[in-house]
């Protein structure tokens, strides 16, 4: 699959989402030290900046995804890169945790309306290699992250301010602002196809489960995501540049899975595959929170970014080959359920390490994963597995299906 210049522009917008999202952890312990006084900010108060964050993607999704459809997906990319990037001029320009508060929001707006439509304008480039497509997509996030986490990190390292690193950080999202300016978008449903009504998609009992299961991942992915920097720092001793580091090396075994799995391309059978990760997550949370030993421990951490890689984009596209004429409320009904995982798992993070301190807050996480392998068992079920379409041998949960052999209607 030979990106179009279409397609690298999504990519760079996928890129917004990673700023917006992955910046704040980095300076998690540093906005403490600013704006909590000579205490710092309560371990609760820190968990609410990325759940801040996230509470914006939800609701920036569930504004923008019913109207998608019907205005076009350029005016919610457009606009979605223009909310990011004023939220980081916001953030870099705060003097108070309220006005942080406010930044991450308006961040997390941003990032969520770039998150619900990005995937159905590369699902409408690409109908026909969905899974390695959204499994491309998505691995420019963690590219993205990378790079956010390793300007941020560089900057503590050299004692660059971090306001400075900020407010550089928003003329990228001006850059992608140009390049949607002068991009085509194409219908988010293909032509001469009617959209399958909310309320239909809402009575099938797969993607009711499939919404179950986005929900647990966002959980498991940011609960370590969000959360490591600080871990690292304050449970494992590291300095506040090595932990940042240490968020990288996370985001790097993120960013090599999704391009594995978009190699992989649809040869993969997409439950084993989720189940499997699944279970990967659970070990890997435990040794991360739990060793003695720092080095294994800080492996463990780092090891879940690779168990995590690929749960988000296939999960996108089994969807999306299921219900082929979903359009943007199928993708915006994911997004919102997986963000409001990843909205509340740094949050309850915190609120458990409040009480029995960050090893256990951390191990809390292992329960989304834990939950999310039972979803999956639940949905690979053979009453569940033929659910949407007619059943036939080469049928889920074996391949998935490119766009021109998949049905025209289903029912539950």
């Amino acid at each position: 699959m030979k990106p179009t210049s279409r397609l690298w522009t999504c990519y760079g917008a996928m890129v917004c989402v990673a700023v917006a999202v992955n910046l704040p952890p980095v300076y998690l312990t540093t906005f403490s030290e600013t704006f909590g006084g000579s205490g710092g900010l309560s371990t609760e108060q820190m968990g609410r900046i990325p759940a801040i964050v996230f509470a914006g993607l939800v609701l920036g999704i569930i504004l923008s995804g019913p109207l998608a459809d019907r205005w076009g997906g350029k005016l919610f990319a457009m606009l979605g890169v223009v909310l990011t990037g004023v939220g980081l001029v916001v953030m870099g320009l705060a003097q108070s945790y309220p006005s942080l508060l406010v930044s991450a929001l308006l961040m997390g707006l941003g990032a969520g309306v770039l998150d619900m439509v990005l995937s159905p304008i590369v699902c409408a480039l690409e109908p026909r290699r969905r899974a390695p497509a959204m499994n491309w997509l998505h691995s420019f996030y963690s590219t993205g992250a990378v790079a956010a986490v390793l300007v941020g990190a560089s900057g503590l390292d050299l004692s660059i301010p971090w306001r400075s690193i900020v407010l550089a950080a928003a003329a990228f999202p001006a850059l992608v602002l140009v390049g949607f300016a002068r991009m085509k978008v194409p219908p988010l449903v293909e032509e001469n196809q009617r959209r399958d009504p909310a309320v239909k998609l809402a009575k099938s009992a797969f993607f009711l489960g499939v919404l179950a299961a986005m929900f647990l991942v966002g959980a498991t992915e940011a609960g370590m995501s969000q959360w490591l920097p600080a871990f690292a720092e304050r449970a494992l001793g590291l300095t506040k540049s090595a932990a940042s580091f240490a968020l990288a090396a996370f985001l790097v075994a993120m960013a090599a899975g999704r391009i594995c799995a978009a190699f992989l391309g649809d040869r993969a059978r997409p439950i084993p595959l989720l189940v499997a990760c699944a279970a990967a997550s659970i070990v890997f949370y435990l040794v991360g929170s739990f060793f003695s030993g720092r080095g294994v421990a800080l492996a463990g951490c780092i090891a879940v970014g690779l168990s995590v890689s690929c749960l988000w984009p296939t999960l996108l596209a089994l969807a999306a080959n299921r219900f082929p004429r979903g359009g943007a409320s199928i993708f915006a009904a994911l997004a919102a359920f997986g963000n409001a995982g990843c909205f509340l798992m740094p949050w309850v993070i915190g609120l458990v390490a409040a009480t029995r301190g960050l090893h256990w807050g951390l191990g809390s996480a292992a329960l989304a994963p834990a939950l999310l392998a039972v979803v999956l068992l639940w949905l690979a079920r053979p009453s569940r597995s033929h659910v949407g379409h007619p059943s036939t041998k080469a049928d889920y949960p074996g391949r998935l299906p490119d766009a021109e052999t998949l049905p025209r209607r289903f029912s539950d």
